[in-house]
This record gives structure tokens, sequence and C-alpha cells, in this order.
């Protein structure tokens, strides 16, 4: 099965952010992804997600960012995908700019499982066709399906 499938919803997925910076769309996706999941509180998404970009950026090249940490109160693992109406620069190995990001959350004992699924996410985010198809998309709706339906 398709590994976004499995952490996306519709809910979960923005098409043309607005962000200047990281902070600012930590701040924004962390909203969405509590919005959609209120066991998790915006507050402590963004403190994790900051403090884990603190240990070095989660940018990997090409305009793709994979922001990721454990959480308490996180009882699976949950996914949220952006693309945004600008890239920001991300500190990536490559310097090109971020313009699409997906950010995992994984419970805080999931040591094993956050590396797989952060290994599927990668493999993923590393073909160019896929990355195409999420940049063209004109809406969140069009965004998640394109994400979803995708074969990896």
């Amino acid at each position: 099965m398709q590994v976004l499938s499995e952490l996306l919803s519709p809910g979960r997925t923005v098409c043309r952010a607005p962000g200047s910076s990281k902070k600012r769309l930590f701040e924004t996706l962390a909203q969405v992804i509590s919005e959609n999941n209120p066991d998790l509180a915006d507050t402590d998404i963004f403190a994790q997600l900051i403090a884990r970009e603190r240990l070095g950026s989660t940018g990997l090249g090409a305009g793709i960012a994979i922001p990721h940490c454990r959480i308490a109160n996180c009882s699976e693992p949950v996914g949220c995908l952006a693309t945004l109406e600008e890239a920001i620069d991300f500190d990536a190995p490559d310097d090109i700019p971020v313009d699409i990001l997906f950010v995992l959350l994984v419970p805080e004992q999931a040591h094993q499982e956050h590396l797989d699924i952060l290994a599927r996410i990668a493999r993923l985010f590393s073909q160019s066709d896929f990355c195409a198809q999420l940049r063209s998309a004109p809406d969140a709706d069009t965004l998640y399906r394109r994400a979803t339906e995708w074969s990896d």
C-alpha cells in the first residue's frame, strides 16, 4: 500500500500554503495538523518541529523537505502534505529553496517505525515525476488525490 494514503487525510493537505520562513510555515502546518487531530496541540507540534530542525535541516534537496519528530499524545503516525505559494530557504544540502513539505509525526516510542516511514517517504519524494505532479496540483483535493494514488 502506498505510504501517503496511510498517513494523510484531505484535511491535512494544503495546496500553495503561504509562509515566509520555516518558523511561520511550521506554525501554520502545526495548526492544520492540530485541527484534524484534537489530541495534538499545535504548540507542542510547533515546538517539536523547531527542536528537530535545530538538530539539522530536514531539507532533502530538489525543493523537498520532510520535517519530522516524535511527539507525546500521538497514537499513530500522522502526515501533513503542503506545497508552497513561494519556495523558502530550508538550508537544504543543494541550497535549492523548498516548495514541497511532508510533515511526519510519530508516537514517542516509535523509533524503528519512524525510521522505516521516513525511508519510504524519502524514496517516494525522490521521484521527480511524483514531485512534478504535486507541484502542478491546482487545489488541495487534487494534491491529496495525486499524493495518495501514486504507486510507490
